[in-house]
């Protein structure tokens, strides 16, 4: 029985799906909904080992943008910043999708170079990207000091006016809402704790709750992937690391866009509600902690106010973190597996959010077809062994 105060239905897991996909974060959320609104495959179970969207999903800061430098990466983030543009309307939910722009700023004659070149690259692909000088930047964010005596001089800034925020919650509550009304259902509280591997075919996955029969099953488990993984007995090339981001008290609207500096190593936003979202870089070590170490909060305060002073008096509310999977490239990793039956979504480091509609609809293609979309191709796990990497490292660093 649907409870009306739900949007979704949560029921008792039953004894087999069609598809099982492990992890109910946004990208598990929106591949179901793709598999059941473009390929027609309803009986699909999304498991959660907590409760819906309450991982990753619910610990990011909301940044969305497309302006990455190799054409695959721009490929597939462009598809998604296009199925953003049409979200809301998509799923008849406001997700308070806010196309305010992000800048990312230069601080040093290289950062320029590679600013520029990131700028005509993704020109070259059809993404909206501008150059602009300091006094474009000051116009278009006021509060950024642009003074040239200062620590980090600002030099310049890459712009993508179509890039932007939304509301994480609201995302993943209107897919799961729109795919429950399609059959699929949200298995939450249901740990995956094994996988069963019958003649190089994964068949079922015990859990929590019970074992549950699959014909096919879709690992989608951020940080937890190369333990999820493991159960099968793949070992994937991810490592973990909490990555952590804070916000202010509520303010007046001061902050009109999005500003990134690698070099300085902040971003700050101003959310919905007022809060400045902050976040910087990963810890360096490895861990499944959901929270960071206080030196990385340290040190992102101290870049913020190098860029704006302003800031000087506001009050930290609170701090969380998540746990992100990185590749040896910094690209993800979306396609099949050794194991018939089985496919793998991981690697998305810092940039799993602003990816969301455009791999939960690549990613559904795949496991619908046993066959990776155009789009997801060259992210495969071969790449690491024939050497066809996708080096985002520049493009993705700090900036989420």
């Amino acid at each position: 029985m649907t409870d009306p105060d739900r949007l979704w239905d949560s029921p008792e897991p039953e004894s087999s799906y069609d598809v099982v996909i492990v992890g109910g974060g946004g990208h598990g959320i929106a591949t179901a909904y793709y598999l059941a609104k473009n390929h027609g495959i309803t009986n699909v179970a999304v498991l959660e080992k907590g409760w819906l969207a309450g991982g990753n999903m619910a610990r990011n800061t909301t940044i969305i943008r497309s302006n990455y430098l190799w054409d695959e990466s721009a490929g597939i983030y462009e598809h998604a910043l296009k199925l953003w543009e049409g979200l809301e309307e998509e799923l008849g939910y406001d997700v308070l999708f806010s196309q305010r722009g992000v800048m990312n700023l230069a601080h040093s004659l290289q950062d320029v170079r590679d600013s520029v070149r990131r700028v005509n690259a993704n020109r070259l692909n059809g993404v909206d990207a501008e150059w602009l000088d300091p006094a474009q930047v000051k116009e278009l964010c006021p509060i950024v000091d642009i003074r040239q005596d200062s620590r980090y001089p600002v030099l310049g800034a890459t712009y993508q006016p179509r890039a932007g925020i939304a509301k994480h919650d609201y995302v993943a509550w209107g897919y799961a809402r729109a795919a429950s009304a399609l059959g699929v259902h949200f298995i939450e509280h249901c740990e995956v704790t094994g996988i069963e591997v019958v003649n190089g075919r994964a068949a079922a996955v015990r859990t929590t709750r019970g074992r549950i029969a699959a014909g096919r099953v879709a690992l989608s488990a951020a940080g937890h992937s190369s333990v999820v993984a493991e159960m099968a007995g793949l070992r994937l090339p991810v490592q973990s690391h909490p990555l952590q981001a804070l916000v202010s008290e509520l303010l007046e609207p001061v902050h009109p866009t999005v500003v990134m500096s690698n070099a300085v190593h902040v971003y700050v936003s101003q959310a919905h509600k007022g809060e400045l979202v902050m976040g910087a870089g990963i810890d360096a070590y490895n861990s499944y902690r959901q929270r960071g170490a206080f030196h990385i909060i340290e040190q992102q305060m101290a870049a913020a106010l190098e860029l704006f002073p302003i800031f000087a008096r506001a009050h930290v509310l609170r701090t969380w973190g998540g746990v992100v999977d990185v590749t040896p490239d910094a690209s993800p990793i979306v396609g099949l597996t050794p194991v018939d039956g089985m496919y793998v979504n991981c690697g998305w480091g810092t940039g799993g959010f602003k990816a969301t509609p455009g791999v939960g609809w690549c990613y559904a293609h795949t496991i619908a077809n046993d066959g990776p979309h155009p789009l997801n191709a060259p992210f495969t796990l071969e790449r690491f062994t024939t050497g066809a990497l996708v080096d985002e490292h520049g493009a993705a660093a700090v900036a989420h």
